[in-house]
């Protein structure tokens, strides 16, 4: 193991969903007697971790502007990638740690640019599709295969990172361009299924390997919750639902659905929503705003007697994870990456948007209840120590040159 290595990652988020993964990362480098900074442009970050902040917030509402009107996501943001360049010179990182590269906030052809000219190590942190498609971050859905080969017509020009228009076909030969031919660069798939999906991309070229997103279990764990009391349903079984962002294809109108079958003894709970979503909730499913409070979380997961991942394009499925880990039944769908996450002893996979069966397993569950101390044990392989540990062996190799493809 190189001594005292520096690593430097660059993120959207300084404290939501991939921002508390590059936390953790940080944590474990410092841990084991490294240095880490933090660049990330929205949110804040928790305190003591060193950090850099990129841009401004009206940097992000101008890229985010211009890329619903040109389908160039990724293209904005020259002044505030400069700027981060010349923070990387001064820091001088051993390697430079790339995680999710969309988001409004960074200039992909400067970064880039400079990655190939600058001979620094780069790993990169797959959490979606989004680096080998055109536009879209997710393509399964739809099941489209054009990244395959060449992307053009984009049929999902209006979804995130939404466009008037469609430039899906330049956008793929030009992120091809700038994303190939880096001297030293090493991809990291956070999924079995998401690095089968990547060495089938121009990114094939790359050594790929996958490390699981991590989790601190001294904080997901079995927790005494007063959630129920809080929520006024005092013995009724609930069955949970947690998102960053709820989408269809996260599954919130399978939720609807899944409302419509339960019995009077059962209540759905949704974690995550906006306030427009809450409103057009039917009035028997109790839907929240996304909580910044990551014990409240845990009394959440924690409450419930099942979560259900109703997520049809997922690369990991965090939630997932959280919840086992605090002794919490999993139901998710086959499809993606949700089928390696869950085994027999910590949940149930069901076919993608059978809602029959999904409420059929949940009743199966409820009348023969799964023991929590093997959920709980299914989810200690993804302690955060134990998954980020395989990062700090792989900057060692790359920093020592021991990579092979």
């Amino acid at each position: 193991m190189v001594k005292n290595m520096k690593v430097l990652q660059i993120n959207i988020f300084g404290n939501l969903s991939t921002g508390r993964i590059a936390v953790d990362l940080y944590n474990v480098l410092k841990n084991n007697g490294h240095q880490g900074l933090v660049a990330y442009a929205r949110n804040t970050i928790s305190a003591g971790i060193p950090h850099y902040v990129i841009g401004t917030k009206q940097n992000v509402y101008i890229d985010a502007l211009l890329t619903r009107i040109t389908d160039r996501a990724g293209f904005f943001s020259k002044s505030a990638t400069i700027k981060l360049i010349e923070q990387i010179k001064r820091y001088d990182p051993d390697v430079i740690h790339l995680h999710n590269l969309h988001g409004y906030y960074i200039n992909v052809e400067i970064l880039f640019n400079y990655l190939k000219s600058s001979g620094k190590p780069v790993v990169w942190t797959l959490h979606d599709c989004w680096a080998f498609t055109g536009h879209c971050c997710h393509f399964s859905a739809i099941k489209c295969d054009r990244w395959k080969t060449q992307c053009h017509d984009c049929p999902q020009r209006h979804s995130y990172p939404a466009s008037y228009v469609d430039r899906s076909e330049s956008n793929y030969l030009r992120k091809k361009q700038l994303f190939t031919d880096v001297k030293d660069m090493h991809i990291v798939t956070v999924s079995k299924w998401l690095e089968d999906i990547t060495r089938q991309s121009y990114l094939s070229q790359y050594p790929i390997e996958t490390i699981y997103n991590g989790i601190d279990t001294s904080i997901f764990k079995p927790t005494k919750s007063n959630i129920k009391e809080k929520l006024g349903i005092k013995n009724r079984k609930i069955i949970l639902g947690v998102a960053s962002t709820w989408s269809i294809n996260k599954g919130l109108k399978d939720f609807i659905e899944l409302n419509k079958l339960i019995t009077s003894d059962y209540v759905i709970v949704l974690v995550g929503l906006s306030k427009q979503q809450i409103k057009k909730l039917p009035n028997n499913i109790i839907g929240l705003s996304r909580t910044k409070d990551v014990n409240e979380l845990v009394e959440f997961y924690s409450a419930a007697d099942v979560l259900f991942n109703a997520s049809i394009e997922e690369t990991f499925g965090l939630p997932t994870v959280e919840a086992m880990a605090c002794g919490t039944p999993a139901v998710v769908y086959n499809c993606t990456a949700l089928p390696e996450v869950v085994s027999e002893d910590s949940g149930r996979i069901v076919e993608a948007n059978n809602i029959k069966q999904v409420w059929k397993v949940i009743q199966e569950m409820s009348g023969n209840p799964l023991i929590k101390e093997k959920i709980v044990d299914n989810a200690k392989r993804y302690e955060k120590d134990f998954q980020y540990q395989k990062y700090l062996d792989l900057y060692s190799r790359i920093v020592n040159k021991e990579c092979g493809k």
